[in-house]
């Protein structure tokens, strides 16, 4: 997660609260959503920007999740992600977002 996002989460965080942000995850590899979701969750493990240490807990979703999937339109969801979900592997990609939830989620 660039920096720049990482402060946008942050600030969004303080204004309106943990337990009111879910942040969405789109990317292609399991590796890169923990990344990203970790940054989130328990602070930039990189400790380059401004979560470095700053452990959120937010709740945190992949796009190709049930969770954010069952809620969303079907065909909205079909046109806007159907065509990936073909292409990546969806159960590494839960697994990697389902562990990460588990030990750093608190909403």
């Amino acid at each position: 997660m660039d920096l720049e996002n990482q402060k946008r989460v942050k600030e969004l965080t303080e204004k309106h609260g943990a337990e009111n942000i879910v942040v969405l995850f789109g990317a292609a590899e399991a590796e890169s959503a923990g990344l990203a979701a970790e940054t989130v969750t328990a602070g930039d493990p990189t400790f380059a920007g401004c979560l470095a240490g700053v452990g959120l807990g937010l709740a945190v979703y992949h796009a190709v999740e049930p969770e954010f999937k069952d809620t969303v339109n079907a065909d909205v969801y079909e046109e806007q992600v159907g065509m990936m979900e073909m292409v990546l592997d969806v159960d590494e990609i839960i697994e990697e977002m389902t562990s990460i939830r588990e030990e750093y989620s608190k909403y």
